[in-house]
Protein backbone atom coordinates (compact mmCIF):
# COMPACT_ATOMS: atom_id res chain seq x y z
CA UNK A 1 0.00 0.00 0.00
CA UNK A 2 1.36 3.43 -0.87
CA UNK A 3 0.18 6.97 -0.23
CA UNK A 4 -2.09 6.85 -3.28
CA UNK A 5 -3.85 3.75 -1.92
CA UNK A 6 -4.14 5.39 1.50
CA UNK A 7 -5.70 8.48 -0.06
CA UNK A 8 -8.19 6.37 -2.00
CA UNK A 9 -9.10 4.42 1.14
CA UNK A 10 -9.62 7.64 3.08
CA UNK A 11 -11.83 9.04 0.32
CA UNK A 12 -13.93 5.87 0.09
CA UNK A 13 -14.47 5.63 3.85
CA UNK A 14 -15.12 9.35 4.23
CA UNK A 15 -17.80 9.19 1.55
CA UNK A 16 -19.32 6.01 2.99
CA UNK A 17 -19.65 7.75 6.35
CA UNK A 18 -21.14 10.85 4.73
CA UNK A 19 -18.36 13.11 6.00
CA UNK A 20 -17.49 16.22 4.01
CA UNK A 21 -13.87 16.92 3.12
CA UNK A 22 -13.96 20.27 4.88
CA UNK A 23 -15.17 18.67 8.12
CA UNK A 24 -12.66 15.80 8.09
CA UNK A 25 -9.81 18.18 7.27
CA UNK A 26 -10.78 20.56 10.08
CA UNK A 27 -11.00 17.74 12.61
CA UNK A 28 -7.62 16.37 11.50
CA UNK A 29 -5.96 19.79 11.59
CA UNK A 30 -5.09 19.96 7.90
CA UNK A 31 -6.39 22.09 5.05
CA UNK A 32 -9.18 20.87 2.82
CA UNK A 33 -6.88 21.32 -0.18
CA UNK A 34 -4.32 18.96 1.39
CA UNK A 35 -7.01 16.36 2.02
CA UNK A 36 -8.32 16.80 -1.51
CA UNK A 37 -4.84 16.33 -2.95
CA UNK A 38 -4.32 13.20 -0.81
CA UNK A 39 -7.64 11.69 -1.85
CA UNK A 40 -7.00 12.39 -5.52
CA UNK A 41 -3.44 11.05 -5.71
CA UNK A 42 -1.85 14.46 -6.14
CA UNK A 43 -0.07 14.58 -2.79
CA UNK A 44 3.26 12.78 -2.80
CA UNK A 45 3.84 12.78 0.94
CA UNK A 46 2.12 13.57 4.20
CA UNK A 47 3.42 13.08 7.72
CA UNK A 48 2.58 9.80 9.41
CA UNK A 49 0.90 11.57 12.35
CA UNK A 50 -1.48 13.36 10.02
CA UNK A 51 -2.29 10.14 8.18
CA UNK A 52 -2.84 8.33 11.49
CA UNK A 53 -5.16 11.13 12.63
CA UNK A 54 -7.22 10.97 9.44
CA UNK A 55 -7.49 7.20 9.69
CA UNK A 56 -8.44 7.30 13.38
CA UNK A 57 -11.24 9.77 12.71
CA UNK A 58 -12.63 7.34 10.13
CA UNK A 59 -12.19 4.36 12.49
CA UNK A 60 -9.35 2.96 10.39
CA UNK A 61 -5.80 2.04 11.28
CA UNK A 62 -2.55 1.65 9.44
CA UNK A 63 -0.92 -1.78 9.60
CA UNK A 64 2.24 -3.26 8.19
CA UNK A 65 2.92 -6.52 6.46
CA UNK A 66 5.84 -8.23 4.84
CA UNK A 67 6.88 -6.55 1.62
CA UNK A 68 6.24 -8.38 -1.59
CA UNK A 69 9.37 -9.81 -3.13
CA UNK A 70 11.31 -7.56 -5.43
CA UNK A 71 10.51 -7.71 -9.11
CA UNK A 72 12.56 -10.39 -10.89
CA UNK A 73 15.56 -9.33 -12.90
CA UNK A 74 16.18 -10.51 -16.45
CA UNK A 75 18.73 -12.96 -15.05
CA UNK A 76 16.13 -14.35 -12.62
CA UNK A 77 13.66 -14.89 -15.45
CA UNK A 78 16.27 -16.51 -17.68
CA UNK A 79 17.37 -18.85 -14.86
CA UNK A 80 13.75 -19.80 -14.22
CA UNK A 81 13.22 -20.48 -17.93
CA UNK A 82 16.36 -22.66 -18.07
CA UNK A 83 15.15 -24.69 -15.09
CA UNK A 84 11.76 -25.24 -16.73
CA UNK A 85 13.45 -26.33 -19.97
CA UNK A 86 15.70 -28.70 -18.01
CA UNK A 87 12.67 -30.31 -16.34
CA UNK A 88 11.08 -30.94 -19.75
CA UNK A 89 14.06 -32.80 -21.18
CA UNK A 90 13.56 -36.58 -21.50
CA UNK A 91 15.53 -38.67 -19.05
Amino acid sequence: MDIYDIGETIRNHRRAKGVRQVDLAAEAGISRSTLNALENGKLHELGIRKIETLLAILDLRLTTEAATPRRPTLEDLMREHELEDHKRLPR
